[in-house]
């Protein structure tokens, strides 16, 4: 497949081309060589022809290729098929148009210099971002062009520099495009809030009751959509002023990406290899179950045993909470508990830790929530003093808990994760998730954005917020999530998502060489199971 890795950059160029060669020459439509089949359509050019321009409309004109003057150097035969053999498509997008190939039977003929112009009518329409994608066979993946939605015509046009490409248009759900937009005043200037586009993007965003325009820079990440559902962005006073009385308050628009900054990991849920008929994910082990049935939904490598870091912390809260502590319970820290922590650390700084001076009073439930939002080390330790076992019996009862729930590969040392020797595989951490998360105190804690309390004695305020970003940033529903992390371990990271309806689904990433990979790939499972089970 030739020259398929370039990807035209600025999104603007292709229309001058196509505007230049209809100024020069306008298109000429060569003659058919022969009538097409019902799923193939095949037309001769020659050199003077192919030096004057043209363009070809196909299956009555669902796909139309347009050549600018000078584009193809010689004569050539142009196919353009539809295809009807099985393809792994991408299961984050939907797919709203035919898959159709086109091909230069004369490679030589086009040197991919100059741009094509591929447009492709789309079958249904959408409120989500919508581009042509082409099929690379080298990653197995979809990879998507710079597009324009001619929304008018139901069609999708982009340039392509390719002699040969499979194509279909895609909408993607992770950008929508058409909703409302309301106003905030902030850093004046023509600005916008948006929750699926990078910060730097460029959008033009019309106002859909006066066809009026501005051109916006994405400054800042909002509106949040859960809350708001329909609300594609929300623009800077000045911006909203340009197309729309403040009075007005909310507004009907359509936004078309002009540039979408580069953005490391995942851009608009892709990642830079594209989006492929099941997640991409880099970490060393992973795995995706359905809560209800206990299915296997995705995996990788899930049966290796890994050090699992913080991960521990949900366990030894379980058998906590097993022992029936009163979590009103006052509890005086002790300076002492900590220093079990640090030895499995070569710096005291090095372990996360509720800053508390020794003898200081709080409740239990205080330590449990820092525990586990704020994934503190003493807080754990404090919570194994006070639980009424020794502290050899405590971590006897995670072993034999994780035992009982059939988590036959993990084993625990000591109850916080600092210790490289506590271990587990992803799927042996989905199950005791499953079996931790029944415990409506723990799905409560892990899914705090911020824990405020005061000590008792002291009346220190302590805010603690959450390790896991994904309670913030995602537009899913966060039922239960633990972070981890050792160099020996990299970034782990257990979620939970769903709802009453549809059920849970669990996703476990172990050793993720990145924080924000770790996040990343976690929401990609958690959206895949989703939609798995929905079907």
């Amino acid at each position: 497949m030739a020259r398929q890795s370039q990807i035209l950059a600025q999104p603007i160029i292709f229309f001058l081309i196509l505007l230049l060669a209809q100024i020069a020459g306008g298109f000429v439509y060569a003659a058919e060589s022969q009538a097409p089949a019902e799923n193939r359509y095949y037309m001769n050019i020659n050199k003077a022809t192919a030096d004057k321009g043209y363009a070809i409309k196909a299956f009555d004109g669902q796909v139309n290729l347009s050549l600018p003057k000078g584009a193809v150097k010689d004569a050539s035969g142009v196919e353009i098929s539809k295809v009807d053999e099985a393809m792994g498509l991408p299961w984050q997008l939907n797919k709203l148009s035919g898959i159709f190939q086109f091909e230069f039977l004369n490679k030589a003929a086009y040197d991919g210099k100059k741009s094509l112009i591929i447009e492709i009518k789309y079958h249904q329409n959408s409120n989500y971002y919508k581009q042509i994608y082409f099929y690379d066979k080298n990653y197995a993946s979809w990879r998507p062009l710079v597009c324009q939605d001619l929304f008018n015509k139901s069609a999708v046009r982009c340039a392509i520099n390719f002699d040969f490409a499979r194509l279909a248009v895609f909408d993607n759900p992770n950008a929508l495009v058409v909703g409302k937009a309301s106003w905030y005043s902030y850093k004046k200037g023509n600005f916008t809030a948006s929750p699926d586009f990078p910060k730097g993007s460029k959008l033009r965003v019309y106002n859909l009751d006066n066809g009026k325009s501005v051109d916006v820079v994405v400054n800042d990440f909002g509106p949040e959509r859960k809350l708001f559902p329909d609300r594609v962005v929300d623009l800077e006073k000045t911006a909203f002023q340009k197309i729309s009385s403040v009075k007005k308050g909310t507004i009907k628009i359509r936004v078309e990406p002009l540039v979408i900054a580069k953005k490391t990991g995942r851009s608009l849920g892709l990642s830079d290899f594209g989006a492929k008929s099941e997640p991409a994910v880099t970490a060393k082990s992973a795995v995706l179950i359905n809560e209800f049935t206990g299915e296997i939904l995705w995996q990788k490598n899930a049966t290796s045993t890994l050090p699992l870091a913080s991960l521990t912390k949900l366990v030894a809260i379980k058998v906590f909470i097993d022992t029936r502590p009163s979590l009103n319970k006052v509890v005086a820290y002790s300076a002492r508990d900590e220093e079990y922590n640090y030895e499995y650390v070569d710096n005291k700084w090095e372990s996360a830790r509720l800053k508390l001076a020794d003898g200081e009073t709080l409740t239990a439930e205080d330590l449990l929530y820092a525990a586990l939002v704020g994934s503190a080390n003493n807080a754990i330790e404090t919570l194994v003093r006070t639980s009424g076992l020794a502290r050899a019996d405590f971590i006897k009862a995670m072993n034999e808990a994780a035992a009982g729930w059939g988590a036959s590969s993990t084993h625990f040392i000591e109850p916080t994760g600092l210790s490289p020797e506590n271990v587990s595989s992803a799927l042996d951490y989905a199950i005791i998730s499953k079996e931790v998360y029944a415990n409506p105190i723990v799905q409560k804690a892990s899914t705090m954005h911020k824990y405020k309390f005061s000590t008792i004695s002291s009346k220190k305020v302590h805010t603690i917020t959450n390790t896991d970003a994904l309670l913030a940033v995602s537009d899913l529903n966060i039922t239960g999530s633990k972070t981890g992390y050792l160099n020996e371990a990299g970034y782990c990271l257990m979620a939970r998502s769903g709802n009453d309806k549809i059920g849970q689904v669990i996703a476990v990433i172990m050793g993720a060489d990145s924080r924000d990979k770790s996040f990343d790939e976690t929401e990609e499972l958690l959206k895949y199971g989703l939609k798995t089970i929905k079907q």
